[in-house]
């Protein structure tokens, strides 16, 4: 699924090439997880100019002129590509054609990328613009792992499975430690392993792969790495299923219970 790192580079890769163009056509090619009549997104968004594109959490928010907003969440395998004329690209959710003749298409084999029209604002801040004592509070209050806390969503946006092990692994928290027992100093360096970790990711995917408009590999990553023994540094990586999600940690992570 992709997270920060990668939705900040396609953000700014979309941004360049479509900004400023209008939608001269939209076509929804699987509606099954469409909260909203295919026609409502069309009459909303045909022949409005594109302003900006954000990333607000997970998702990437088309905005136009006209003030509708068409959001877009890749879930754990959707993929963005360009095309020309007809779009090629195996199992396509969405066609996005602009007037300057580029069109971007939406995939997804699973067919499980959710398209909103004018979707709700966030209710929790972003990884990356936490509030000073706002995951000290959140935390204190949780009974949960921190895993869990920090992979759901629902008290900050923007990470998953892949990037929250990263993020402990650099704190040295293990993931199964209660949320409620960490101490404000351990915080602290979760909140800065967030900083860290995922603003070295974007560098690292930007300068491998800096057109992207779609997930690449993440061999850089430390000990999120389902296929290994050891991580980059040569730890042994242990492994656990937390909440249903694979979770990769090592012996050197500290426990609080």
């Amino acid at each position: 699924m992709p997270e920060i790192p990668d939705l900040n580079i396609f953000q700014k890769n979309l941004a360049a090439k479509l900004v400023g163009q209008r939608l001269v056509n939209l076509s929804i090619l699987i509606e099954r997880r469409l909260k909203r009549p295919v026609a409502e997104f069309k009459s909303s968004l045909e022949g409005a100019k594109l302003l900006s594109i954000d990333r607000v959490g997970k998702e990437l928010h088309f905005g136009f002129d006209n003030g509708h907003t068409l959001g877009l969440h890749l879930m754990l395998y959707g993929e963005m590509h360009w095309f020309e004329g007809v779009n090629e690209n195996r199992f396509p959710i969405a066609e996005l054609m602009f007037e300057n003749g580029t069109g971007l298409a939406i995939c997804d084999w699973q067919k499980s990328v959710i398209l909103t029209l004018d979707p709700e604002a966030s209710k929790v801040p972003d990884a990356l613009a936490i509030p000073s004592g706002y995951l000290a509070n959140k935390l204190a209050k949780s009974a949960k792992v921190i895993k869990t806390v920090l992979t759901d969503g629902k008290v900050i946006g923007g990470i998953g499975n892949a990037y929250v092990d990263e993020i402990l692994y650099e704190a040295k928290v293990s993931p199964l430690s209660i949320a409620s027992k960490l101490p404000k100093d351990v915080i602290a360096k979760i909140e800065q392993a967030i900083q860290t970790v995922l603003t070295e990711a974007e560098k690292h995917i930007f300068g491998n792969y800096p057109d992207t408009i779609s997930e690449k590999e993440r061999d850089f990553l430390q000990v999120h790495r389902p296929k290994q023994t050891l991580t980059l540094s040569g730890e042994e990586i242990l492994k656990t299923e937390i909440d249903k999600r694979k979770t990769y940690y090592t012996a050197g992570q500290q426990l609080f219970e």
